[in-house]
């Protein structure tokens, strides 16, 4: 299999700028981590898709910035699709006074990590996910 991440958009008008460098800065998290890239698909969409997306396979009914779906692939190679609403990152840049574009590389290695078996459904898992999310994107600058 051919490893690749790749980007889309689906529902939402947004150009993408960066793709060599996010794809590269993506694929040296995974090797970091100890694992291989497979195929991952980024999806970039708006509130409505990503908030369908979460009541119909997560039965949650609230919105949210990014929804993961790991692939089954071997032990090592990770692979699925991320779902990143725009709109919701846009927001929580302004909420949280970071430029849209650390908040969005904030939100694909957040679905990275989630992909390599990272959660955030505790304390201490989340204080552990912001840890590698602020740890990785100091790497992005490099």
């Amino acid at each position: 299999m051919n490893p690749r991440i790749r980007f889309f958009t689906e529902e939402v008008d947004y150009i993408f700028k960066g793709k060599i460098k996010t794809r590269q800065w993506l694929k040296n998290v995974i090797t970091e981590e100890m694992k291989i890239t497979g195929t991952i698909n980024i999806v970039f969409c708006n509130d409505s898709s990503l908030f369908n997306l979460n009541k119909t396979y997560l039965k949650h009914t609230t919105l949210t910035d990014i929804i993961t779906f790991p692939f089954p692939d071997s032990r090592n190679r990770i692979s699925g699709d991320i779902f990143i609403s725009i709109e919701r990152v846009r927001e929580n840049a302004t909420e949280f006074k970071q430029q849209f574009i650390n908040e969005l590389n904030r939100v694909m290695v957040h679905g990275i990590l989630h992909l390599l078996g990272y959660q955030d459904k505790n304390k201490n898992e989340k204080l552990l996910m912001i840890a590698k999310e602020d740890y990785y994107l100091k790497k992005w600058n490099i």
